[in-house]
This record gives structure tokens, sequence and C-alpha cells, in this order.
């Protein structure tokens, strides 16, 4: 506080003395310790990470148009009908059960209308709102506002409008730019052109075009600057500098005020010039130590939370007011499956150590039994999937089998009892067993379950999803 005051005081005196505006500015950093500068690096690392990581995503998308990744400009609707495989790489712990539409949405000239048809009853779909923090802000579809036609309003936060006629209701983004994800069930691969003709239901609009008026003026040209790779964003300072590009389209939060006048201290935040050779030789050292502090304290989180149970993905999406700015589980949900739904929507139970406390590995064989009366209880449907370590990404294997879910259960052999085993390892089980075997790489490896809209024995914790085996 002394520091800022300071610096204040100085800036109103050289505004006001004609002759203290020739001497030499302050360093940025004059009064700033090497402690501070990396506390405040490996806090903004926290906070900034999925920002930047979502960044990285959404440039490829919508963005990149030479990219192997783009799928639209902003503001237009892509419909992806096909479920993913291994050469899908841009995004961690892809959902294969579920083939994506997307939107990436600009919202600063006015705001978009989505539309979506009839869906038959028995067949799960969702809109997933998601703001340039990661928040999950709102859904439409089956769980949310049920499986009717109708149109939603999503606007940004600088409009002052009032609901439209014709529209069932406004959602409102914090930000600028928000991603839109839609995911519409698969029953099984024959089932595809169903999907694809429900996917052509949906659309999206400018709010003057939904009422029939003139469009209106597009807001200014963004130049979007290059993103950093996955892995430069873990250690290159230049994380920074994006991270305050994507802070320009984020109006402080209140909650986040103090924040983001810590963050200042070190030139990070909207509008500001983070330049790492403007400091000392000792600051710049502090906040690359600082970044470095931030991945132990993942790492930490990771290892003592998630891997034990004692907190899961449940915890880390959602939208602000259920994250309560925990920015460590905010962190958690991007590093390990940016995108993921809020608990209502979806659960994900993980799968990275066995039931010996041992991080999964293809070089060892493992069994999960679903026992009789013990399916994962769902509204919609669940799914188990297999993951290669380091990259988070599917596996491809000779039976181009990359999970396991329940619109399978009919060509699944069960147990004598009713019961269900899987068999989780890279050579297969055998010829009586292969139907209900997921593959692994020969290296390590971690799973997800999914439990679409699940019940409350799920969300309450009545029901635990089972400890996965290794052979003896």
């Amino acid at each position: 506080m002394l520091r800022r005051r300071t610096l204040l005081i100085y800036g109103a005196l050289a505004a006001t003395l004609p002759h203290m505006a020739s001497l030499p500015a302050i360093a940025a950093d004059a009064a700033l310790t090497s402690d501070e500068a990396r506390a405040i690096a490996k806090e903004a690392t926290i906070y900034g990470f999925p920002l930047v990581d979502n960044y990285r995503v959404q440039h490829s998308y919508f963005v990149d148009a030479g990219g192997p990744e783009f799928k639209a400009p902003w503001n237009e609707l892509v419909n992806n009908a096909r479920v993913y495989t291994p050469d899908d790489k841009a995004i961690q712990t892809p959902n294969s059960d579920t083939p994506y539409s997307y939107v990436g949405a600009d919202l600063r000239a006015e705001p978009l209308v989505f539309t979506v048809p009839a869906i038959e009853k028995e067949r799960y779909y969702s809109l997933q709102f998601i703001d340039l923090y990661t928040f999950n802000f709102a859904y439409v579809g089956s769980r949310a506002t049920g499986n009717e036609a109708g149109s939603y309003l999503l606007a940004g936060p600088n409009w002052k409008g009032e609901t439209p006629p014709g529209i069932k209701s406004v959602i409102r983004s914090e930000t600028e730019f928000a991603f839109v994800l839609y995911r519409t069930q698969l029953f099984n691969p024959g089932d595809i052109e169903n999907v694809k003709k429900i996917q052509a239901g949906y659309k999206v609009e400018p709010l003057s075009k939904f009422l029939g008026q003139p469009a209106t003026a597009p807001a200014p040209a963004v130049d979007f600057i290059a993103p950093l790779s996955a892995a430069d964003e873990r250690t290159s300072p230049d994380f920074f500098k994006e991270l305050n590009f994507i802070l320009q389209f984020c109006p402080t939060d209140p909650s986040e005020t103090e924040l983001m006048a810590r963050f200042a201290e070190l030139n990070i935040g909207a509008g500001k010039t983070f330049d790492l050779q403007a400091f000392t030789p000792d600051i710049q050292k502090a906040i690359t130590d600082g970044m470095a502090d931030a991945w132990a304290a993942f790492k930490e989180h990771k290892e003592t939370m998630i891997d034990t149970g004692k907190a899961s993905s449940a915890d880390s999406f959602g939208t602000r007011a259920f994250l309560k700015n925990d920015y460590m589980q905010r962190m958690s949900g991007a590093v390990l499956g940016i995108y993921g739904n809020s608990k209502e929507e979806a659960l994900y139970p993980a799968y990275f150590i066995d039931d010996q406390k041992k991080p999964l590995s293809g070089a060892d064989k493992y069994t999960l039994r679903l026992a009789p009366g013990q399916l994962p209880p769902v509204n919609a449907f669940w799914s188990l999937t297999l993951y290669e370590l380091p990259s988070s990404l599917l596996y491809a294997n000779p039976l181009n089998r990359y999970l396991i879910n329940s619109p399978m259960l009919p060509d699944l052999k069960k147990d004598a009892d009713g019961g269900l085993t899987l068999y989780i390892q890279n050579e297969s089980p055998g010829p009586d067993r292969e139907a209900n075997w997921l593959p692994a790489p020969t290296g390590p490896f971690f799973m997800a379950m999914r439990l679409y809209w699940p019940k409350p024995d799920a969300l309450d914790g009545k029901w635990k999803a089972p400890p996965l085996k290794a052979a003896i």
C-alpha cells in the first residue's frame, strides 16, 4: 500500500510541478522485493492459466483460419458430426460420446440468439456457455431447459436492452467473448445421420437479424496475438503479455479489484504492458521462479487432493459464484480437462491411480467391476474414456475403441451375477473378454468416467465410482 501511495504522490507532483516532469521515472519494481514479485507471479500464473489456455484453444478454433483446428469465424455455428479420435490434438481430454457443435461468440456489437429444435426426449443434448475465465455461466439443454424448441439470447457485459419477443430467456456473459459448446448424444455409430439432422436444426444469428432489423455496426477489428504453445504457457514470461491481452475483454469483477491492484505491481492487467526486461535481474528471476512455484503448487494439489479423491472435477467447474474465487480449483479444471461441465450437468470421476495407490501404466493390467445395481446413476448416460499421458489425448489402438459407455451395454458381456467387469490393459484379455476390453498404451495413462445429468445418489456421494484394481 505504501509503495502504491508513493507512486501516486509522485505522479500527482509531476503533473502539478513543471520542473518535476523532467525527473527520472521511478522504476516499476523500485520498491518491490524479490519475494513479493515471486509471490505475485505465482498468484497471477494460477489465476491466469485458464484464461491463457482457453485463448490458445479459441484462437485455433476461431482465428487461425489456416490452422488444422480451425472451426469457423466468430459468431458462426459449426457442427462436427463425428466423434473425436487421437488425431484431435487441440484440446485435452476430448469427449467421444457426443459430437460437438461450436460457436465462438463475439458479443461486443450486439447479442446473439441461439435457437434449438425440438429433440426426442430420450436423447441428451446441451449447450454449455463458457466465458473467458472458463466459468460455466449458463446452460441450455435436456437438464437445464428441456428438449423443447426455443430461442435464447446471449448478451455481453455492456448490453442494456430488454428481453425481445420470441426469446425464452436472456443469458448474460461477464466477458466480451464467450464460447458455446454443444453436445448431442450419439447412441451408436449408426446413429450419426440422426445427430446430423439435429445439428442442422441448431441456429445462431445476431439479435438484429432475429428481429428483422438492420444489422448493427460491427465492433472494431481485433488484432489477435499469436498464442503461446501449450508447453510454453507453463514457462515463458510472455504468458503475462498474453494474459494482459485477454484481460482487456474481461471487465474486472468487484471481488477481484484488490487482486488486480496487486497484479499491477508487475504490470499485469488489462491495458498494461508487461516487459520482463524492464525489471531488474533479481525481479526477472523472481518472476520466472514464481511461475515455477505455481506449477509446483498445482502438482501438490493434484497429488494431495485430486489423486486422493479429497477433491474432484465437481469442485473445478461452474459459475463464478460456485467457485468462490478458488483459483487453484479453476486452474486444476483447465489443466486436467478444460471445458468440463458443472457438476449438475456431468460428473467426472477420474482414475489416476489404482487401488494400490500406484499411477496407471500399460505395463500393468486392471479391472473395473460394476456390481449388480451399481451402474453409474444417471438421467442421461455414462462413459469411461482412456487418455494417454502426458498428452491427455485419446490413445490410438487396433480396435479404435477409446471408451466404453452405457449405450454399449447390450454388447458387453455380463458377469454370472449380472454385474459388469471391464478390462483395462495393453494386450487383449482374450477372445471371451475382448468385448469388455478398453485398450491401454504401454506407458502412463489415466481414465475419466463421465456421468451425464447425474442422479442425486451421484451428486450427494451415496454412489461412488468403484476402485480400479490392479492384477496381482
